[in-house]
């Protein structure tokens, strides 16, 4: 038995709380799968998971294994790298995570480009509206917009995040256009349910002037393409990314408002575990993420005059 295969398997496993998901990650069959946990069990002399037909969850000795075994693995990254074999050509699979919407939208077909210009990688992307753990989840790079980082992680810069107030101009027939930010108290905001929830901040762009805006409305969402899709079917006002809704506003299906006011911008940032001994799979993702990103994001911010 390959006991470094079997750890991985494991390990994966664990994460999934799936045979049939960690099969289909590693690229190999499922019975395969089952085999290497098996015989890891087998020789450990010990029952790693508790198996039912509705789940997986892990035994007492499997958490205590699957610490020792993570420790392992990234022993064994980190004596790989040290003797070189990953200071070339990037190469094996690397886990990322984004927005369901920016992964969509922009992530994917940048993915794309950089799996054909380095073909020995591999991309598993994980497109959750949710923070994750890096560590238990087993993720390589996280893409985060926030201008709060956590401090026991590594972040890389990719881009500024801008923010546009917009509406449909059915609801702006119906209703009128806000004049000022505190003019939106008066319509149906329709709100992200994690950020800004109830009040929008606005920095004036000739005098610096600051408003705080209260917002309240008949529709929250987790997920930024349902409130953009929302807003475009003329349910309120909301407040997208520009990577969103560029596009729909420059064929007039949104309208930008309060174009004079700046919204609280966000960093988009490249988040990850340690920069010891950091693969090179990761740092060339980075740049490229950097490179389509950086001080010039395709998505094109001029909507916001």
């Amino acid at each position: 038995m390959d006991r470094l295969t079997a750890m991985q398997v494991f390990a994966e496993v664990a994460a999934r709380k799936s045979f049939t998901a960690a099969a289909d990650n590693l690229d190999m069959s499922r019975a395969m799968t089952t085999r290497y946990v098996n015989e890891l069990e087998s020789w450990l002399g010990a029952r790693l998971l508790n198996r039912s037909t509705r789940r997986i969850s892990l035994t007492e000795a499997g958490e205590a294994c699957l610490l020792r075994c993570r420790q392992i693995l990234d022993l064994t990254d980190d004596v790989e790298a040290v003797a070189g074999k990953r200071e070339t050509e990037p190469y094996g699979l690397i886990r990322i995570t984004t927005s369901v919407a920016f992964g969509q939208v922009h992530l994917a077909p940048v993915v794309a480009e950089y799996l054909k210009r380095y073909p020995k990688t591999r991309v598993d992307m994980q497109l959750l509206d949710r923070s994750v753990n890096l560590i238990e989840e087993r993720i390589d790079l996280a893409i985060r917009t926030t201008n709060d980082l956590d401090p026991n992680l590594i972040a890389r810069k990719l881009t500024d995040c801008r923010s546009a107030i917009c509406a449909s101009p059915q609801y702006l027939k119906e209703r009128g256009a806000p004049k000022t930010p505190r003019e939106l108290s008066e319509h149906n905001c329709l709100t992200y349910s994690h950020f800004g929830k109830s009040q929008w901040r606005f920095t004036h762009k000739k005098t610096g002037a600051v408003e705080a805006a209260e917002v309240t409305g008949n529709l929250s969402a987790n997920e930024v393409l349902a409130l953009t899709n929302a807003c475009i079917a003329g349910a309120g006002i909301a407040m997208l990314p520009t990577y969103m809704v560029a596009d729909y506003v420059r064929r007039g299906e949104l309208s930008a408002l309060l174009t004079d006011w700046e919204a609280l911008r966000l960093g988009m940032f490249g988040v990850y575990q340690s920069r010891k001994h950091m693969p090179a799979t990761l740092r060339t993702l980075l740049d490229f993420l950097v490179e389509r990103f950086g001080d010039a994001p395709p998505w094109n911010d001029d909507i916001l005059g």
